[in-house]
């Protein structure tokens, strides 16, 4: 063990944590103020949720040894049996060394586990009944998340024996969330009065402070799953910021080309989508790529906010847009900018002699959207037929703070 790396991945464990009350904020001011509360409960209480699933099976599930043929752990770590002080150098892939504790690694993933599942909120935000809320993350972490994160983190997953690439939760965390929040928009469907009525951000503040929270908290994510304090944490930890501050640019003067303002929402989402653009890349890319990358998520993320619009689906604060397209972007980037320089136990990616990469990153891009989306359908279908998604017409229209927790946000 080494003391050092185990302290930065600690460290590490709580700054990805700090993100989920960041995307509380981020959420909770681009909803109107009647659901303010009931928007920031989502994300709280799936720290709670998800955390104690996760002790329970889903790490097992998740990272224990395969029992599937690649597509499940096994019950080998049940109520965490066996992790603790010990190392567990079969938790991880080939491209990383183990030099902390299993039960560091633990808690590790435990905080990738609770904002995977608070980022789809955000797609049925101000609509969607709390006991439907709790069925659905309950169901979607068991079925849909674990599944996932086995395949390209756990030790035999299909995806990562394939050669797919994702150094911090491209596939696993955004493409997995975009496409489950895609499913969410679909069957639950829009907000009463959406496209007539205008919906606009009521406390974009609030909005921007969760945007600085999940960036600060995002050095964590990228440059803790390096699980060493090491040179490979330390280039994660720039490209992550170089990627985020270009497309936060990229995307404020693409949105003042477009529309003729530049605008604090889209400085915001910008950096949101240069964060989650660079997390599949971010062990794999140097500075320049990073910066690449981080343009074309501003750019690109951009367009597909303003694509939901004519293509007909309600998803209150762009989960799709942001964290589908810009994972999905992600996961391509590191099959063009990947390179063993940077990173000689990963690949080099297209522009580094190595076409071939970029086959299984579309790979895994498809079969996790496709996975996460049917799977995503089929459990909402069954918690429609045992006690419904939505709060009544009335319930929306007076909000669902008042309707669903018996609270108001703001007493003035």
């Amino acid at each position: 063990m080494n003391a050092a790396d185990n302290a930065w991945v600690l460290v590490s464990s709580a700054l990805v944590l700090l993100m989920t009350p960041g995307l509380a904020m981020f959420y909770g001011g681009l909803t109107r103020s009647k659901n303010v509360l009931s928007t920031m409960m989502h994300s709280f209480f799936i720290m709670g949720l998800a955390s104690i699933i996760w002790l329970f099976y889903g790490f097992s599930l998740a990272f224990a040894p395969d029992s599937l043929g690649g597509l499940l752990g096994g019950l080998d770590y049940l109520g965490l049996r066996g992790i603790g002080s010990e190392l567990f150098p079969d938790l991880v892939d080939s491209s990383k060394t183990m030099t902390i504790p299993g039960s560091t690694f633990m808690i590790f993933q435990c905080m990738f586990a609770i904002i995977t599942p608070a980022l789809i909120t955000g797609a049925f935000a101000e609509r969607m009944k709390f006991s439907s809320f709790m069925l659905f993350i309950l169901l979607w972490i068991t079925l849909v998340y674990c599944p996932v994160a086995h395949w390209v983190w756990g030790p035999g997953g299909w995806l990562s024996g394939i050669g797919a690439m994702d150094f911090a939760g491209g596939t696993v965390v955004h493409v997995n969330a975009g496409a489950a929040a895609l499913a969410c928009c679909l069957m639950i469907g829009k907000r009463k009065g959406y496209g007539t009525t205008h919906m606009i951000p009521h406390n974009l503040t609030l909005t921007l402070l969760g945007a600085g929270l999940l960036w600060f908290g995002w050095f964590g994510f990228n440059a803790g799953s390096a699980l060493a304090a090491s040179e490979g944490a330390a280039m994660a930890f720039v490209v992550t910021h170089m990627a985020t501050a270009a497309a936060a640019l990229a995307w404020v003067f693409t949105e003042w080309m477009v529309s003729g303002k530049p605008t604090t929402l889209g400085v915001a989402s910008g950096a949101v989508a240069g964060l989650v653009a660079i997390t599949p890349a971010s062990g794999f890319v140097g500075p320049i790529s990073a910066v690449c990358i981080g343009i074309g998520a501003g750019v690109v993320c951009y367009l597909a906010v303003l694509a939901k619009g004519p293509l007909g689906y309600d998803d209150s604060f762009d989960v799709v847009g942001v964290h589908g397209v810009g994972g999905a972007w992600g996961a391509i980037a590191t099959g063009l900018f990947a390179s063993k320089a940077v990173n000689a136990a990963g690949s080099d990616g297209l522009f580094f002699g190595n076409a071939g990469q970029l086959w299984p990153q579309i790979v895994a891009i498809v079969v996790t959207m496709i996975f996460s989306f049917v799977m995503s359908l089929i459990i909402l279908a069954i918690i429609k037929a045992i006690v419904g998604l939505r709060v009544t017409e009335e319930e929306e229209m007076a909000g669902v703070d008042t309707a669903c927790h018996g609270e108001t946000g703001y007493n003035l």
